[in-house]
């Protein structure tokens, strides 16, 4: 008698653990919101060029965006239409879909004397500027001469191939 009261305990408890602690399921017929223009969307991701990890969601939590807004690369957003909450899946961009191309146009020589005088250009070094019209930019030193300084202001990750690991983590409706 006293195992029988034992089984149904930890039959109620398991019972209670599936009702209350077990994550709630979509009613039967309900649809889950669909990734579309206009949703809000929060997700885990990891991003790798090269196979090495340049960017990742991971101990600052889930990147927040607004679908068809062009908040994400563009690849990426027409890669995550059509995902609901919990799915996951990787994600190849290429330069088009992502930063661009290289282009030979970004990369300017400018005349050492348009630096700060107290800066020493080094060859890989990233520099913040702004341009006439006060809109900021960052650049990176590519040479190095007696009386010029060869900048590069394509965005780091231009001409590279892009691959995410994502996870849907809520996807909310469009209001």
């Amino acid at each position: 008698m006293k195992t029988h009261k034992i089984l149904l305990s930890l039959a109620s408890i398991m019972t209670l653990f599936a009702l209350y602690v077990m994550p709630v399921q979509a009613e039967e017929g309900a649809s889950m919101a669909t990734i579309e223009n206009g949703t809000t969307v929060e997700m885990d991701y990891t991003l790798t060029v090269d196979g090495e990890k340049v960017d990742s969601s991971e101990g600052r939590g889930p990147l927040k965006y607004v679908h068809g807004q062009n908040q994400i690369v563009p690849g990426l957003e027409e890669a995550l239409t059509g995902l609901t909450q919990g799915d996951e899946k990787q994600v190849t961009v290429d330069p088009e879909g992502g930063y661009g191309p290289v282009q030979k146009e970004a990369i300017i020589e400018v005349p050492k004397g348009q630096l700060p005088p107290d800066l020493k250009p080094e060859v890989g070094q990233a520099l913040q500027g702004q341009d006439r019209e006060g809109r900021p930019f960052r650049a990176v030193v590519q040479a190095v001469a007696d009386e010029t300084v060869t900048l590069d202001l394509n965005h780091p990750l231009a001409g590279k191939t892009l691959n995410f690991d994502i996870k849907i983590v809520s996807v909310a409706s469009a209001q």
